[in-house]
């Protein structure tokens, strides 16, 4: 088959040929119809990610038909339309995952293939509000957005919520998914083109961080925050305890822009605020993801779309920022 194999770093994405995957007798053989990409691949294309290593088939995000099951999988799975998990082995505990938790494209081989072999745990029937390209593009993204609002940030109907860094994929699935539940949500973004299309889509306002004042601005719009959803941390955290309501929850899912600097302990206490870290899911927070997409009948934003010959495109688009949602690739050319 043909995958995209990444054999040393910063190597551009090229098709080549390799072998099918082998399938366990607890597998399914999937024919992928699309996958999506996440920042991860990239890090991994760098050589940047924790302890990378080569070669590897990346890609987290993937969406297809099962084309053949493991002798312990009932065959009637067989030609089954599905999207998979890539939160694999998260373990016992909801609270967090274990030592040996993954993600799919690294250590395991991932999406970007003509067919892959996963467990047949981590496969779910694909929502029939959503196409291939959009089942794809909602996996990973889905799942954290969905746990960092709702598991970890326990929003409620009519809170008001911020979304740090809109036009990533988590940050764009987190204003739908809270949109969805009738929050009053708004933004940050380095681009006003980007706080724009936010605004299309429902966010009730929200300011370009690049300026001295967003977060005296943000106050000016919203007032203060019920929930705060961050995947930057860097200096600007520290600017979110500001504008956290009394008692407010601050989720962070990752750290784009550095490490937290700044961030004085009496601002957290005083305010009585909940600083919390979350990052994908249990299988059965991905199960609850997809209900929750096909219940509210939610499409994921998709930026633009590439055959899987053109993934260095997809990933160049993804690499300069300027995507709004999530970067797919075409299984079928």
């Amino acid at each position: 088959m043909k995958a995209i194999l990444l054999e040393s770093k910063a190597e551009p994405l090229r098709l080549k040929e390799v072998s099918m995957p082998i399938m366990s007798n607890d597998g399914v053989l999937v024919r992928l119809a699309a996958s999506a990409f996440n920042h991860r691949d990239y890090y991994i294309q760098q050589g940047t990610y924790p302890r990378t290593k080569y070669p590897i088939i990346i890609g987290s995000d993937g969406a297809g038909v099962v084309e053949d099951v493991g002798k312990n999988v009932g065959r009637e799975f067989i030609g089954s339309n599905v999207v998979i998990n890539p939160s694999h082995n998260w373990g016992d505990n909801p609270k967090a995952q274990q030592k040996n938790f993954t993600v799919l494209g690294f250590p395991e081989n991932g999406t970007f293939a003509e067919y892959i072999a996963v467990p047949a745990k981590y496969v779910l029937p694909k929502p029939k509000v959503l196409s291939f390209e959009e089942a794809a593009a909602i996996a990973l993204v889905g799942l954290t957005a969905y746990r960092a609002l709702f598991t970890r940030g326990n929003l409620e109907r009519s809170e008001t919520v911020l979304v740090t860094g809109i036009g990533g994929g988590v940050a764009v699935t987190a204003l739908q998914f809270a949109l969805a539940v009738g929050a009053n949500v708004f933004v940050t973004s380095g681009s006003d083109e980007k706080i724009a299309k936010a605004i299309s889509l429902g966010a009730s306002g929200g300011t370009n961080y690049t300026t001295a004042t967003w977060a005296e601005d943000l106050q000016k719009l919203a007032g203060r925050f019920d929930l705060i959803v961050d995947g930057a941390a860097g200096p600007d955290f520290a600017r979110l305890l500001d504008v956290a309501a009394p008692g407010g929850r601050i989720v962070n899912y990752g750290s784009v822009q550095g490490k937290i600097q700044n961030a004085e302990p009496a601002r957290i206490f005083w305010k009585q605020l909940s600083i919390l870290g979350s990052t994908m899911g249990t299988e059965e927070e991905f199960a609850a993801m997809l209900r929750f997409v096909e219940r509210h009948d939610i499409k994921p934003v998709i930026d633009s779309v590439f055959s899987l010959d053109e993934a260095e495109k997809g990933m160049q688009r993804m690499a300069s920022g300027k995507q709004f949602g999530k970067v797919v690739l075409r299984h079928d050319g």
